[in-house]
């Protein structure tokens, strides 16, 4: 990925679609690493961080994360997930951020030099298209390792550039003491999340 010292970067995170990805790939993701390597190469503008929670919830393991982005530096946009029952019967969660996501950046594209959307969605290609035409250089974090790869063709082909993320866990996945990369339950480490945090999942 190419950065410049004296660009204005800011870095979307669709959180269901970032845990997903890296979970693919075997790891959990350090967001106080990752923010700190975005920092040291760019002027970092926004970390805006998106996922949806359930309000009824008793407890929701994603709690914990997302109270310590708030405190460190990201900027954290939820919404409560919705609850309905497929044509089987089967409770399902939902809980899309797409919409909050593409206002945000549109919002501060004129703002930006560069935007770092991390999601494999292909329901970001028109997204990426539209503040391309503002003149802003996308890049794009996911995999294409996984199988199948993680990130949709059609947003792949649209970026600038395309982030292998596994190429990244060197610098933003959570260290064991021994330093192996690896999942941990810290609060700036992706926890296992609730239902909500995937955009569709079985509440069963």
């Amino acid at each position: 990925m190419v950065l410049y010292p004296d660009e204005r970067i800011a870095l979307f995170i669709d959180g269901a679609n970032l845990y997903a990805t890296a979970k693919s790939l075997g790891f959990d993701i350090d967001y106080k690493r990752l923010l700190g390597h975005f920092r040291k190469r760019a002027r970092l503008v926004r970390a805006i961080y998106y996922t949806a929670l359930m309000d009824d919830a008793e407890y929701s393991p994603i709690r914990p994360l997302i109270d310590w982005l708030d405190y460190n530096g990201y900027m954290v946009r939820t919404k409560p997930a919705k609850e309905f029952t497929d044509s089987l019967g089967r409770r399902k969660i939902k809980g899309s951020m797409d919409i909050e996501l593409a206002v945000d950046a549109m919002r501060l594209a004129d703002n930006l030099d560069h935007v770092v959307l991390f999601s494999g969605d292909g329901d970001f290609r028109r997204l990426v298209e539209a503040v391309q035409r503002r003149g802003v250089r996308v890049s794009v974090v996911s995999t294409i390792r996984s199988s199948p790869p993680m990130v949709a063709d059609e947003l792949r082909r649209q970026a600038d550039n395309f982030i292998e993320l596994e190429e990244l866990s060197p610098l933003i996945a959570r260290q064991h003491a021994n330093g192996q990369r690896g999942h941990g339950h810290g609060p700036q480490q992706s926890p296992a999340p609730a239902e909500p945090e995937t955009s569709e999942a079985d509440a069963s």
